[in-house]
């Protein structure tokens, strides 16, 4: 009895759940039914599926007995190469009207307003729709697409493209520009052999045959195309008839003519974004590249085409939306002979502006050459009006590869050399070594923690405050009296400024390199790293705030950051904003952190810093000058796992400046080099550094 009354029970739920079904189908297809009775809810619900491109939704609206579209591909195509074609996109209609016709047809007048490539588009049309017990049905012609078209035109889009701005130096030098490159390329029709011309050609370029014959599939070449494969530096005639050509360009211009000799390979002149200076600002300037489809879904909107560029790195992309410019643009309707019948909309092109920067390309070109072996980077500036003069990281790559397409084996080279040629330094934060040690002088000063006269006794060569230290001790190279500040910045005493920090104190220490630009962003044009103090949120232990006094422990500083404080130094106190764009600041420099330190402490700090370049013991005496006073401070900082440890490294720096405001070419320069062990330590980069300001400054 129980089983058949659940039988019974479970029949009575399914026929409730079929019911309920069909009554729900029922009124689904009432709404439906009334939707295709009213004439303008069928045109809007037609222009919704355009805007989606939903055309066999558009198809399935239509009277297709009486619409001119023979088949729904040929439909589709029509539609979707036009719309798609224009770019069109945000399409609305208003200024509905519905006309009644005879026999149950219905016209519906309406305005149209869409984007397109060529800006906005508006029209007035009219929509015809046949009418039978289903409801109404939209009677297609190529007028509902645009007014004008016949079914015999074409609608064509037309685009100029817009320069690219160029960018300069500041004195109107071109850092990135148009220039123009060689094509190397095959004409199909022309070929003997075709397999021996692809694989010789293979090999110059150094790519793969079978990407060769990829690009000769194309749909598009035929017997006489131009196939282009790769872009090539161009061979400057100017270039092979100097006295002493260069070997590398004459090695290419014999292999170029070897080439060249092959039936079916050409070379054609192409314009090319072009990098004068190539490796010497290649981290600064950056590069362009073709945008990808990653790129056109993030920059939707912006005028970006799939045959558009986009700045990738550096002040090409930190300016990108200044230098691309906007293409013009035309959309017309034309006839079946190539006529113009109408323009539907025209946009013309806008070319990019030009960037002019405070950077001087010949002294970035002399920092490179004298550093190009070299792991490191340089910043100079104007340190009375912030204008950077110069941002290098060596080693460096050619950004013009970039441009012209590499293959895999020179990608490769980049990414595996272990020099990191792609790492751009600069940007970076280093352990400052001794040249941090001026800071920490300007700092104690300040808070009250000694002064320049006190005497902090001669400790001999090796140093540590009481044996809670254990086995750890500050060592310094020079024993020398009275040890007061001058003599421990001309020496420059590791154990004198482990003292000073410790006098400071932690708390002290850190708050005032807070207020001087530490853990927080350096107002500048380009992204750098954040200077630090400590790897964690404060100095841990007082061995790290002894070895934080000589520029050691976890003191991490940005040279451009670095190069900032020590305009305090020619400013009466005041640290100098650096900026890029000859528009973005002011010539008589504009003031980033006011009153850092005061005049008094500045005229002592300074002391000390002119005595290490001119005092005959000072550590940067090399860079020495009769003409011009120079002043600086020299560092090298060791970075090694253990005190013990001999396999380390030294990273050696040198910071030098003109202590004359009134001088034709002021400057302050700081370089780094990251390994100056067994080299000669900072003098390494004395030397180099002192060649740049010969050269820089000249006879003043």
């Amino acid at each position: 009895m129980r089983k058949k009354k659940r039988k019974k029970h479970t029949k009575i739920i399914t026929k409730i759940v079929l019911f309920s079904g069909i009554l729900i189908g029922g009124e689904i297809g009432i709404v439906t039914i009334m939707n295709c009775n009213v004439p303008e809810k069928r045109l809007m619900e037609y222009m919704k599926y355009i805007e989606k491109g939903e055309y066999e939704q558009m198809y399935a609206m239509l009277d297709q007995k009486k619409s001119s579209m023979n088949s729904k591909e040929e439909f589709i195509e029509r539609n979707s190469k036009i719309y798609e074609g224009i770019e069109m996109s945000d399409l609305s209609i208003t200024d509905i009207t519905v006309k009644r016709q005879e026999n149950g047809n219905a016209a519906v007048s309406y305005t149209t307003n869409m984007q397109t490539a060529a800006g906005n588009v508006e029209f007035t049309n009219d929509a015809v729709f046949s009418h039978d017990w289903t409801g109404y049905h939209l009677i297609w012609q190529d007028q509902l697409i645009f007014p004008e078209l016949s079914a015999t035109d074409k609608v064509q889009v037309t685009s100029e493209e817009a320069k690219r701005g160029d960018i300069l130096d500041r004195n109107g030098r071109q850092l990135a520009g148009e220039g123009t490159a060689s094509s190397v390329g095959i004409v199909p029709g022309r070929m003997e052999n075709r397999e021996d011309t692809i694989k010789k050609l293979a090999e110059y370029l150094g790519i793969g045959a079978d990407e060769i014959e990829d690009k000769l599939k194309a749909d598009w070449v035929k017997a006489d195309s131009f196939v282009p494969v790769a872009t090539i530096p161009k061979i400057q005639e100017v270039d092979l008839l100097t006295v002493n050509p260069d070997e590398t360009v004459l090695e290419e211009k014999e292999k170029q003519d070897t080439l060249l000799k092959i039936p079916g390979i050409m070379l054609s002149d192409v314009k090319v974004r072009t990098y004068y200076l190539k490796e010497a600002a290649s981290h600064l300037v950056g590069y362009v590249q073709a945008v990808t489809a990653e790129d056109l879904q993030e920059h939707k909107g912006e005028g970006y085409r799939t045959n558009s560029v986009i700045g990738k790195t550096g002040l090409e992309t930190l300016y990108e939306k200044e230098l691309k410019g906007t293409d013009g643009c035309e959309i017309c309707i034309v006839d079946a002979n190539g006529n113009k019948k109408s323009v539907i909309a025209y946009e013309p092109k806008k070319d990019g502006e030009d960037i002019h920067t405070t950077i001087d390309g010949d002294l970035q070109s002399t920092l490179y050459e004298q550093f190009k072996e070299d792991r490191g980077c340089s910043v100079a500036l104007n340190p009375y009006t912030g204008e950077v003069l110069a941002l290098v990281s060596t080693p460096s790559y050619d950004n013009n590869d970039f441009v012209r397409g590499m293959d895999n084996s020179q990608w490769s080279a980049l990414n595996e050399n272990e020099d990191r040629p792609l790492y751009n330094r600069f940007r970076q934060t280093w352990c400052p070594g001794s040249t941090f040690k001026p800071v920490i002088a300007a700092i104690g000063l300040k808070v009250g923690a000694f002064t320049a006269n006190d005497d902090f006794g001669n400790e001999g060569l090796a140093w540590q405050k009481d044996s809670s230290w254990g086995d750890y001790t500050v060592t310094t190279l020079h024993d020398y009296a009275p040890v007061i500040l001058k003599n421990a910045l001309i020496y420059s005493d590791n154990i004198y400024f482990a003292k000073a920090a410790l006098k400071i104190g932690a708390d002290q220490l850190m708050q005032s390199l807070n207020q001087i630009g530490f853990n927080q962003e350096l107002p500048f044009d380009i992204k750098m790293s954040e200077s630090q103090y400590s790897n964690t949120d404060k100095i841990e232990t007082e061995i790290q705030l002894a070895d934080s006094g000589y520029g050691q422990g976890q003191i991490l500083v940005n040279p451009l950051h670095l190069a900032s404080i020590y305009t305090a130094f020619l400013n009466d106190g005041n640290m100098i904003k650096p900026y890029l764009h000859a528009d973005g600041g002011s010539t008589s420099g504009e003031i980033w952190i006011k009153d850092a330190f005061s005049p008094q402490i500045v005229s002592e700090v300074m002391e000390g810093l002119e005595g290490v370049v001119n005092n005959p013991e000072g550590t940067g005496y090399g860079a020495c000058r009769e003409d011009i006073r120079l002043a600086g401070k020299t560092g090298t900082a060791e970075l090694k796992a253990t005190k013990e440890d001999t396999s380390g490294t030294e990273i050696g720096w040198f910071t030098v400046f003109t202590t004359d405001r009134d001088a034709k070419n002021p400057i302050l320069l700081i370089s780094m080099v990251e390994n100056v062990k067994d080299i000669g330590g900072s003098g390494y980069v004395v030397e180099k550094d002192k060649a740049i300001l010969d050269e820089y400054l000249g006879n003043e």
